[in-house]
């Protein structure tokens, strides 16, 4: 991890339109900047919420501290707590109107949709041949009431996104 890594978050968090609420959303951000391309330097193992980089995490910290992005823990009703990442937006700065628009839409998209998506991308890469149905197994508690559906519905809108690499065709 680098003073660079803290600048790379910031720059997700900026591109993201300045604000992502949720450490997952986060990292599922990111991820799927990843898997497109449009994002490097970060790796991706899985863990309980779908694909994580400790690196990224690691980054995002130092990033807090050395005023590169602002992470303000919030608690929730029922007693847990969420985190709000702000970074100042580049307005005026060159960059890929694909990469925000691509970001926006993944920070802005339901939080428990974007993990499934997400998820189902990571197995995906991992091999499996439906992802889906693996994501279904491995996450049924997230996925009634619709949600995986809206998930698929949200990767359909997510690659139609130009992106150097495309995500892949799993819906």
């Amino acid at each position: 991890m680098s003073l660079i890594d803290s600048k790379k978050v910031a720059g997700i968090i900026a591109d993201a339109g300045g604000r992502v609420v949720g450490r997952t959303r986060l990292q599922k951000v990111a991820y799927l900047l990843t898997v497109t391309g449009m994002e490097s330097g970060f790796s991706f193992g899985y863990k309980h919420y779908g694909p994580y980089s400790e690196d990224l995490a690691s980054a995002t910290r130092l990033g807090d501290l050395m005023g590169d992005l602002h992470e303000a823990e919030h608690t929730t009703t029922w007693g847990g707590s969420y985190s709000i990442f702000t970074a100042e937006p580049v307005n005026d700065a060159p960059g890929d109107i694909n990469r925000r628009t691509f970001a926006a839409v993944a920070a802005e998209a339901d939080a428990v949709e974007l993990e499934l998506a997400a998820t189902a991308v990571f197995l995906s890469k991992e091999g499996y041949t439906d992802p889906w149905q693996e994501t279904a197994r491995r996450k049924p508690e997230k996925v009634e009431n619709g949600r995986l559906e809206r998930a698929k519905e949200l990767l359909v809108k997510l690659s139609g996104i130009p992106a150097p690499d495309s995500l892949p065709d799993i819906v």
